[in-house]
This record gives structure tokens, C-alpha cells and sequence, in this order.
């Protein structure tokens, strides 16, 4: 069993990241352990170039994030923690694949029609060829699961039809160069939303900071702006069915089960008939008991500049050495002569 997964360094990691990924890599590094395999996590510095980007900022985020991951319980001595920049050869196999990927299968691909929005032409080209750069990722490491959202599943599926055609291409049934990956579907997450919006996600690109938890905030900002989520007059009710047509009160409901691991049905059971003004201050405390020490350890950890970069170098190291015999076998199978 190996598990590949990676996260973009954009932005400040916040609650519906930790409660929707990442404390879903710590189940994937404790599980492909137990299992006999391997998991690596990289941080996608290569796709964040995609779009536009302030270098400082990409490098300033690819080291917290590396902090973040490694204080929400991503453990460097079980998962391989590493970004993509330090390993070549995921853009090298990028290149060899892009002869295999054909024009017809990426124009299919909804998430370059969302990102592009109408200004298609004006669009990168990396944008449009980033999900060949997904499938390099896993088909690099002979990925046997790869965790994917509903969002990544179009990927996920294009991935296996390259290494498919790849293998069909250039190589033989007995000895296919590629593995072809199978998707782990991970336990439903909570859909965390805005907390001043019940109908849009939490987004680290929300122009409001009170839209959202940073992993970042301390516990007196955690519970002012649960304090100020936007919500309705009415108290809780007893059973989810209540909650039609409430999106706010849905969210801050979802985010105490959530965190709790409990269903959203036991804290109506528990909290129907309440207002708000003592179900935020429960939210607050539940809030800052949990992400307190994540957040204390993430402050802690991005002062050590020297930690992260061998952290980082580490990784890349490990990753290096696992993915060179698939790059060799990818040139060699094409009839390209290397050094």
C-alpha cells in the first residue's frame, strides 16, 4: 500500500482545511503504517504556479504549511513530507506523459473551465495541463490509493487513462510501467462554510478574515468571530429537518459535530431549544480546545526555519530515491537514451 496526496501552499490553512484534509492525512499516515506501505504527502508548490502568484508569499506559505501539517499531527518519521519543487522528476515525467495526455481528455476537465473562468485564452498553459501534472504525481511513486474529494475524482480517473495508455503504448501486460492508482474515498467530511455566508465555502481567498478560523488564530480571535458569525434569530431545533433553510446555523452546528466526531443530529440532542448566545460561547470553548494546541505548536514550529528546510529536504530525499526507478523505466520504454 502506498498513499500519495498533496496540498497547495496557498493562502493560510484554516478550519475546513484541517477538518476536510488534513486531519485526514494523519488517519492515511497512521493506516498505510499499520499497513506494512507508505505515505507521502507533498506540498504542491509546482501547481501553485498555475495561477498568479507573489514568490515571496509562495515560499513564505510552503514553509507554514510544513508547520501546519507537521502541528496537526503529520508525522515526518511515518508520512514522507516533501514539496515537489525539490523533486524534479515530477515535472520531468510531467513532460513525457503530456505526449501520452490528449487535448480532447484535458478540455474535458471541469476545474480548468472553473479557474479560467471567461478569459480562457488568458489562462496559463500550466493551468490547462495541471491535471497531467496530477497524474505525474502518483504514477511517479507507483501509488496504489490516492484520497480524492469529489472535486479531484475527474483527475484521479484521467491519471489512470494516461498510465492505461502508457502502458498499452509502450510497455507490456506482464511488465506495465505504471500502477494504476485506485481512489480511497475519505469518511464524508463536514462542509465547512463561511462564517458570514452559510451558502459559500470557507475560502482562504474570502476578502473577509472573519469568514473563516485560521489554524493560525489565537484563542480570543477563534472566539470573537464565532462570536460574530452571522446567524438567525430562532434557537436551535431538535432534529436536522429544522435546519432547512437555516445555512448559517446548519454550518455552526456542523463545525461543533465535526469537531466533537459527533453526528449533527447528537448536538441537537443535546443543544435544541438553545440560542445562539449559549450555543456560540460552547462553539467558542469546544473551538479553542481542540485547535489551541495545534495553533500553539504551529507558532512554535514556523520560527524554526532550520527544522522546516530539513524536514522539507528529508522528504524530498526519500521521494527522490523511491521515484527514480519509474522515471527510468518511463524514458527507457519511450526509446529515449539518458546519461
Amino acid at each position: 500500500m502506498r498513499v500519495v496526496s498533496g496540498i497547495q501552499p496557498t493562502g493560510q490553512p484554516h478550519l475546513g482545511n484541517y477538518l476536510g484534509a488534513i486531519r485526514n492525512y494523519v488517519k492515511l499516515q497512521d493506516e498505510a503504517v499499520a499497513a506494512g506501505g507508505e505515505c507521502l504527502i507533498f506540498l504542491a508548490d509546482l501547481h501553485a504556479i498555475s495561477m498568479p502568484h507573489d514568490p515571496k508569499e509562495l515560499r513564505a506559505s510552503t514553509l507554514e504549511l510544513v508547520a501546519t501539517l507537521v502541528a496537526c499531527g503529520v508525522d515526518p518519521s511515518k508520512a514522507i513530507l516533501f514539496n515537489q519543487a525539490q523533486v524534479p522528476a515530477h515535472a520531468e515525467l510531467q513532460w513525457l506523459l503530456n505526449g501520452t495526455a490528449r487535448m480532447g481528455w484535458l478540455n474535458r476537465m471541469t476545474q480548468f473551465k472553473d479557474k479560467s473562468g471567461k478569459n480562457r485564452e488568458g489562462a496559463s498553459v500550466a493551468l490547462f495541463t495541471y491535471p497531467v501534472l496530477q497524474a505525474a504525481d502518483v504514477l511517479l511513486y507507483q501509488a496504489t490509493h490516492v484520497p480524492v474529494g469529489e472535486d479531484q475524482k475527474q483527475h484521479l480517473e484521467l491519471a489512470r487513462d494516461i498510465a492505461q495508455k502508457f502502458n498499452n503504448d509502450f510497455a507490456s501486460e506482464d511488465n506495465p510501467v505504471f500502477t494504476l492508482p485506485d481512489p480511497i474515498i475519505p469518511p464524508e467530511a463536514a462542509r465547512i462554510m463561511s462564517l458570514r455566508d452559510g451558502s459559500a465555502k470557507m475560502s482562504k481567498s474570502d476578502a473577509s478574515d472573519m469568514s473563516r478560523i485560521n489554524l493560525a488564530d489565537d484563542a480570543d480571535t477563534m472566539a470573537k468571530k464565532i462570536k460574530k458569525a452571522k446567524t438567525d434569530p430562532e434557537p436551535l431545533p431538535s432534529e436536522l429537518k429544522g435546519l432547512e433553510d437555516r445555512p448559517e446555523a446548519l454550518n455552526l452546528v456542523s463545525i461543533y459535530a465535526a469537531l466533537a466526531e459527533t453526528s449533527v443530529d447528537a448536538v441537537l440532542a443535546d443543544h435544541g431549544g438553545q440560542g445562539f448566545g449559549a450555543f456560540k460561547p460552547a462553539l467558542a470553548d469546544l473551538l479553542v480546545a481542540r485547535l489551541g494546541p495545534i495553533r500553539n505548536r504551529f507558532v512554535e514550529l514556523k520560527e524554526d526555519r532550520e527544522s522546516l528546510d530539513a524536514i522539507l529536504a528529508r522528504g524530498a530525499a526519500q521521494a527522490r530515491e523511491i521515484g527514480i526507478p519509474t522515471l527510468k523505466a518511463a524514458y527507457d520504454a519511450m526509446g529515449l537514451i539518458r546519461g
